[in-house]
């Protein structure tokens, strides 16, 4: 259910980033500008607090999209929609990347602090709010968006931030498969909690996101059983990934690019056994990444 560039509009690019905005987005807009009207004598600063909003989620995921770039995973794109923003981030299958890559998002927001406080009283104190009430309003709900979208964030349900963030300090003791399941288990309760506030307040808008953190959630916890499957087949101590030290499985858990049948590159040199195509990488099945087999060789690599 995650959003990405297909029914989106490119906006600009930046440093190699493409940022997207969703065709949905423009009628979340005009509901939610309309929604704030009553709160200002002219409606151009509602329409300025919404896009506020989305200016503040942007630098969220920029954030995000920078650090994974800092431990050198892969981030290219950004997609904003009605519920917020996605970045599009791959970081190395590491706890500590995860957790940085991951991190840094809320942090945006945390350093927004004492810029948007700093702000408000520097135009306190010059009198302006008695002679515009709007810019008063405008800078207070600025203010307690940026806390909101932090609060929120922070939050431990997975796929929010807080959760991958529990999810990536379990990573260090419990590993990469039974972290995430753990994590998506309490995201799961959590994601029923919410439920219940939406059915509670009667509020469509808390039951919307609700179902986007459950369908994600759950989708997680599938991958996580097939992780954790995958963590239990028996392993070739000889080769490791260059990337997440994982030890391949013995077994026909690749296919040819070429015959598109199952073998194993480790026992046959990489050659596929049906065609005799040789793979130039090999794809790790634990993290995705894809080198050259002479890089798994342990014995090379602890020289």
């Amino acid at each position: 259910m995650m959003p990405n560039s297909q029914g989106s509009y490119r906006l600009f690019v930046f440093r190699g980033i493409d940022v997207h905005i969703h065709w949905s987005w423009f009628i979340v807009a005009i509901y939610s500008v309309s929604t704030r009207v009553p709160n200002y004598a002219s409606p151009l600063w509602a329409l300025l607090e919404y896009l506020t909003l989305f200016l503040v989620v942007l630098l969220h995921e920029f954030g995000h999209a920078f650090a994974t770039r800092q431990v050198g995973g892969k981030a290219d794109q950004i997609v904003l929609w009605p519920l917020g923003g996605v970045a599009y981030v791959a970081p190395p299958s590491r706890p500590g990347a995860t957790l940085w890559s991951i991190a840094a998002g809320p942090l945006v927001n945390v350093a927004l602090l004492p810029v948007l406080y700093g702000l408000f009283w520097a135009t306190k104190s010059t009198g302006a709010f008695e002679q515009n009430e709007d810019l008063y309003r405008f800078l207070r709900a600025i203010n307690l968006i940026n806390i909101s979208l932090l609060v929120f964030n922070l939050l431990p349900v997975y796929p929010l931030d807080g959760g991958q963030i529990f999810r990536s300090l379990l990573w260090y003791p419990f590993g990469r498969a039974r972290s995430l399941l753990a994590t998506t288990v309490i995201g799961i309760v959590g994601g029923l909690g919410i439920v219940a506030l939406a059915v509670m307040w009667q509020s469509w808008w808390i039951g919307i996101m609700a179902f986007f953190l459950l369908s994600n959630c759950w989708g997680s916890f599938k991958q996580a059983q097939a992780l954790r499957k995958l963590e239990q087949l028996p392993r070739r101590t000889e080769y490791r990934c260059p990337d997440c030290e994982a030890h391949p499985p013995i077994g026909n858990y690749w296919l040819c690019p070429s015959c598109r049948q199952a073998f194993d590159p480790f026992a046959s040199a990489g050659q596929c056994p049906h065609c005799s195509v040789v793979l130039d990488r090999t794809v790790c099945p634990d993290c995705g990444s894809a080198r050259a087999q002479r890089s798994w060789d342990a014995s090379i690599r602890d020289i």
